[in-house]
């Protein structure tokens, strides 16, 4: 692995959320890759919930300022920063009152208004690698965890697969317990032909309800790896890492930094 960096896109990182299995490695993976020489760079979203002020967030003003069209719709980036002093690390954080900053300090808006499910994953993911281009970082490895971060094999993939900072990219999904109830817009793989995608691109959905296990084909049919984290995983989603041959490091009922590294090297 002669490119050492690895881009972290997370659905949860603990403490900006509550301990659960997924913030948990969104926290302890960065930090313990970061701690065996990688260089990394660390993406979630910020959710209301997240006190601004009590965490230490800031806009980088250099990195906010664009606009992401979906469905024909302006939505404005805003790039905050803090930095994880226990863990040396720095977290930067998606930002949009249209998607994440509905109803600050009640239940996390994935659940408040989950019908904007579909846009918010489309806006978290633009916007993660909008701010790595402008950041000039090429990732070696690109690592994303949880649902909301799974439109990253396809974007990187696709849409950036000739871009500088990813074209040499390695994408690595990781599949958690957690997942979603119920269905994304109707209009979801319409939504994503509006970003470019082909019939090629969006086979695995084509003309389907796209539910969590639809949208875990469609990453992992881009992806180049997959980590199991969970002892519970879809038996959908399962069955078609091992029908498609997907190299997948499975869940051995410990959290070993070790293995995840060699993994990364062996991708």
């Amino acid at each position: 692995m002669t490119n050492n960096k690895v881009l972290f896109i997370n659905q949860e990182i603990m403490p900006y959320l509550p301990e659960s299995e997924m913030s948990k490695a969104g926290l302890d993976l960065p930090k313990g890759i970061q701690e065996r020489g990688f260089e990394v760079r660390t993406f979630m979203p910020k959710y209301g919930s997240i006190n601004e002020r009590r965490n230490q967030l800031h806009e980088v003003i250099r990195l906010s300022g664009m606009n992401l069209i979906i469905d024909d719709t302006d939505h404005p980036l805003i790039i905050k920063v803090a930095t994880l002093q226990s863990a040396k690390m720095q977290v930067y954080f998606i930002y949009n009152d249209d998607y994440f900053q509905r109803n600050p300090g009640k239940i996390i808006e994935t659940m408040e208004s989950p019908e904007l499910n579909d846009e918010r994953c489309i806006f978290f993911v633009r916007g993660a690698i909008e701010t790595v281009r402008k950041l000039r970082w090429d990732a070696g490895v690109v690592h994303c965890q949880g649902w909301m971060s799974a439109l990253t094999p396809l974007y990187v993939k696709r849409v950036y697969a000739d871009d500088p900072s990813f074209r040499d990219s390695k994408v690595i999904y990781s599949l958690f317990g957690s997942s979603f109830e119920g269905v994304f817009d109707s209009r979801f793989e319409e939504k994503l032909r509006m970003e470019g995608f082909t019939d090629d691109d969006l086979k695995c959905i084509a003309g389907k309800p796209v539910d969590f296990p639809a949208l875990a084909r469609l990453s992992l049919s881009h992806s180049d790896g997959v980590i199991i984290h969970t002892e519970h995983v879809h038996p959908e989603v399962m069955r078609f890492i091992e029908e498609n041959n997907i190299p997948y490091l499975p869940y051995e009922g410990s959290f070993d930094v070790d293995k995840y590294a060699e993994f990364y090297k062996s991708i």
